[in-house]
């Protein structure tokens, strides 16, 4: 299963849906705290090219964020995407 990393911050309800849909499907991930880390702020901006939170990556791909994520679960891509397929 490809690797999961969520860029976050502590007071985002994106984060939180997204973080619940994750585990929901038992998905694990990394969770990256970007609230008062400006470094790693600052790559999650040149990793995906935005400053919003979450951030989503499955492996090295940037997925966006928790709508991003939403829309991939349902239309069934999700599962292709942690397991290799393109």
């Amino acid at each position: 299963m490809a690797e999961v990393t969520i860029y976050t911050t502590v007071a985002c309800p994106y984060c939180v849906q997204a973080k619940r849909l994750l585990a929901q499907k038992g998905i694990p991930y990394t969770e990256i705290d970007v609230t008062t880390d400006a470094a790693r702020r600052h790559e999650m901006i040149q990793a995906s090219g935005r400053r919003t939170v979450p951030q989503i990556f499955i492996g090295e791909r940037s997925i966006g964020g928790f709508d991003e994520l939403y829309d991939l679960e349902q239309s069934g891509e999700l599962d292709a995407l942690l397991h290799g397929s393109p």
